[in-house]
């Protein structure tokens, strides 16, 4: 008899969802969600921002605040969603752990990462404060964190982000979790360092025998780590299967739109004639920060850390040039130089003529030169003003570089400039007296657009600026910015890590590493043939093969 109540055991699903329902002050935002995880498998819940995953997995720890609750989720057979708050409490950070998006975040700032893991094991495992310190530093170094035992007595902030990352990785297994939520974990490292975590969680699973619910909108991601992929659409879960079934197969009409929303190349080809003027043309640029010396030789100066190295940059009119590199390798300090906004040694040219030092200085020549060059962020949500309507967002510049322009006429250019990247007042009535947080993220990277825009320039530095958006969006990003190089002659220095948006979006590239470039040249070339192995190390993490980057371009 208990044999058979043994197998049994073994064939129950380890949880089990059925007719999940999430909503808030009587507005419904998850209906009907049912699937189930046994333990060691790998499920991945896929979809757009607002399509109700993240609200589902943070329900399965009733952490959505207000939220009302229908339907069940059995976890080996008792019903997470009618526990007292008391049981509850041992199930969270227990039976199920989570890992959040942004672990600077999450993790708190005032205490050693060694001291969080270890208030995890004293709380969940009744270790000794002693105890918990040994054995944190071991999870550390189970996680990959060279020298676990110094790093243990780091702040978050004196971490690198994979190393926070796995940080949060070893808070979330002191518990030895049944189940663990990682919620967008990759989504802010870069390509080899999202390999690395995703190889680490595969390890780590295959040791401890948990369960992983991945949430993600990273169809690369899915492909690599899941066994089984379920496709959320406005709450609801649209499909659901084995992966390799799902992605060559898809049944609904939603996730047919996901795989095929990879960036699309679509740019003026053919080489640019000799005589063309480069709008940016830098020889042996170097970018050095000032450090602290160890001991008495602080007093009397200052060290240095070289950020660029001797670079070389050509950009020319109506061209992309694309900079890739992982977190520290000097390509956003590159775009700063390029901007103005740090000092340089070396020859920078922008539009035929120098930055006058200090280049910070809005001097008369620096504002002219300000006026032809122009930059998009990676966050728009952070990039723009919370506190300025659209119409002040977008008209900011005219103010300052154009202040002969009188009110009525200035407006009329900003409605001008918003609707030529996709804003008008028929969509958004009353649309230049809202603010930022009225739109989607989509929509506030195109006033950013049209912000920049505004002035007219000839040179636009994007910084990382769809990484923060969904597969779809990011797509529409892209062929905006595609339609307005063509229409207007624009230059692109695009600064990202994401291999994808280089092969849609640049006609050259340069890959940096510890501040030097290492690579550079054509884009087809650089990606289908590359010549370094750090370059082959980065277009192999982001998915892509010579024979699919050919094809793309």
């Amino acid at each position: 008899m208990s044999e058979e109540n043994t197998g049994m055991e073994s064939r129950r699903p380890l949880l089990s969802v059925h007719d999940l329902s999430v909503s808030f002050a009587g507005k419904p935002v998850v209906q009907g969600v049912s699937f189930e995880m046994s333990a060691g498998e790998k499920l991945a819940l896929v979809g757009e921002s607002g399509s109700g995953k993240s609200v589902t997995a943070l329900s399965l720890l009733r952490l959505v605040g207000e939220a009302q609750l229908g339907g069940q989720a059995l976890l080996g057979g008792r019903d997470l969603l009618g526990l007292s708050e008391r049981d509850m409490q041992g199930i969270r950070g227990g039976d199920i752990a989570m890992i959040f998006q942004e672990p600077m975040t999450a993790l708190n700032p005032l205490m050693t990462v060694g001291t969080q893991v270890a208030e995890v094991l004293q709380l969940k495992q009744a270790l000794s404060r002693a105890q918990a310190l040994t054995q944190a530093v071991e999870l550390l170094a189970t996680t990959g964190i060279p020298e676990a035992g110094r790093r243990a007595q780091s702040f978050p902030h004196q971490l690198s982000g994979g190393q926070r990352q796995r940080a949060m990785i070893a808070m979330a297994l002191a518990s030895r979790p049944r189940l663990l939520l990682a919620d967008e974990p990759t989504t802010a490292l870069d390509v080899t360092l999202r390999g690395q975590i995703l190889d680490l969680l595969s390890e780590l699973q295959r040791q401890t025998g948990m369960a992983v619910l991945m949430i993600t909108h990273d169809l690369n991601l899915v492909r690599r780590f899941a066994d089984r992929v379920a496709v959320m659409e406005k709450g609801r879960l649209v499909e659901q299967g084995a992966v390799a079934q799902v992605m060559q197969n898809p049944q609904h009409a939603y996730t047919r739109k996901l795989l095929a929303s990879r960036p699309v190349r679509n740019v003026v080809e053919g080489a640019v004639p000799d005589d063309d003027t480069a709008l940016v043309q830098a020889k042996a640029l170097q970018v050095s920060y000032a450090t602290p010396l160890p001991g008495m030789r602080g007093w009397f100066g200052k060290g240095a850390f070289v950020a660029v190295k001797g670079a070389d940059v050509l950009l020319k009119p109506g061209r992309t040039l694309g900079v890739i590199g992982e977190s520290g390798s000097g390509k956003s300090t590159l775009a700063q130089a390029v901007l103005g906004l740090l000092p340089a040694t070396g020859e920078l040219l922008v539009a035929g003529r120098p930055w006058q030092q200090p280049a910070i200085r809005n001097t008369v020549a620096n504002l002219a030169l300000r006026r032809k060059i122009q930059v998009v962020f990676q966050d728009p949500f952070s990039s723009l003003s919370p506190r300025m309507t659209v119409e002040e967002i977008v008209g900011e510049g005219l103010q300052i570089h154009a202040p002969q322009i009188a009110p009525g006429p200035r407006r009329e250019r900003v409605l001008k400039m918003l609707q030529e990247v996709g804003l008008t007042e028929a969509q958004f009535p009353g649309l230049l007296q809202r603010y930022p947080h009225e739109f989607s993220g989509g929509q506030r990277q195109r006033l950013a657009i049209s912000r920049a825009l505004i002035l007219e320039p000839e040179i636009l530095v994007l910084d990382e600026p769809t990484s923060a958006l969904d597969v779809t969006i990011q797509q529409q990003v892209l062929a905006l910015l595609q339609r307005l190089q063509k229409e207007r002659g624009l230059a692109y220095l695009l600064i990202t890590h994401d291999v994808d948006v280089i092969r849609a979006m640049a006609h050259e590239v340069l890959v940096m590493k510890d501040g030097q470039i290492v690579e550079q040249g054509d884009v087809q070339a650089v990606l289908t043939a590359p010549r370094q192995a750090y370059t082959r190390q980065l277009v192999e993490a982001a998915g892509i093969d010579a024979g699919s980057a050919a094809a793309a371009t």
